[in-house]
């Protein structure tokens, strides 16, 4: 597993990560959650080993820190800022990062293959990237993450900027790789992908985890009440309510004369809850 012990990381004056603790069980997705400045990218950092902490420790699968050779070929990165040659093809940037990870011969050509099909991409194979689409370069975002069949999967808001069709796709490939046993770390801003993919999820904030559970538990602990929103005409009215059953009979509302509507508390609300609504820069 992937297990993460009081590590601390700054940054001059700035504390980055503070005292963070994570495991990571084999064939689980980990959802990490937090407004810019969280922490989050200097966390992905460190678990690659790009950064160094300042304290405590990081193994990955039982061998070692992200520093050691052995750990490093169990990790996949898929950044958020793609990396990938965009003049050469789907196959040629396979084969490239595949060699980095000493691939050769049958076994690179095999893993290409599956790579490609994981990405949706066989068919495309020898076009040159900057003929994909956003949607595109992220699905060979995801397969050049996959090329060296990682134990361990860091996902850094992979779906950013593509189409609806393009962001299930990639969902679906999660859980798919997943359910095949890879451990998958999954960092982004939106609410109802961690909802769709994540097994438990960890909230932090100012480098600090602020929460951290399965979504049931989280949304029961922090989500706050149901939100019972009322329209008539133009007007629309929101009422919190912890038995909204018991609140519409106490209003007694025509349902003729109104729109009812009865929102349960979800992870976005919990994510509110314990961050807040400020904009951060």
């Amino acid at each position: 597993m992937l297990k993460i012990s009081n590590v601390s990381k700054s940054y001059g004056d700035h504390l980055a990560v503070n005292d963070l603790s994570l495991e990571a069980k084999p064939g689980s997705v980990i959802g990490l959650l937090g407004p810019n400045g969280a922490g989050k990218t200097t966390t992905i950092s460190m678990i690659t080993g790009l950064i160094k902490p300042d304290s405590g420790s990081i193994d990955i699968f039982n061998s070692g820190s992200p520093e050691e050779t052995q750990s490093r070929q169990n990790i996949g990165v898929a950044p958020q800022s793609l990396a990938l040659y965009e003049p050469l093809s789907a196959y040629d940037n396979l084969s490239f990062f595949g060699k980095i990870y000493g691939l050769r011969g049958s076994a690179l050509d095999t893993a290409i293959d599956d790579a490609l099909a994981l990405a949706d991409l066989a068919d495309r194979k020898d076009e040159p990237v900057n003929n994909f689409s956003g949607g595109m370069k992220r699905r060979l975002n995801l397969a050049i993450a996959m090329i060296n069949k990682p134990k361990l999967l860091l996902l850094d808001e992979p779906t950013v900027g593509v189409d609806p069709q393009s962001r299930n796709a990639l969902l679906d490939s999660v859980v798919a790789l997943r359910d095949q046993g890879h451990t998958i770390i999954y960092t982004t801003h939106y609410m109802e992908e961690a909802q769709k993919v994540c097994d438990s999820v960890f909230i932090m904030d100012r480098g600090k985890i602020l929460a951290a559970g399965t979504i049931g538990e989280l949304v029961h602990k922090y989500g706050g009440e149901y939100a019972i929103h009322i329209q008539r005409q133009e007007a629309v009215e929101i009422i919190e309510s912890s038995n909204p059953l018991v609140t519409l009979n106490e209003l007694n509302i025509d349902p003729d004369s109104a729109f009812i509507q009865v929102r349960p508390p979800d992870l976005e609300q919990v994510f509110f809850n314990l961050t807040g609504k400020q904009l951060r820069d």
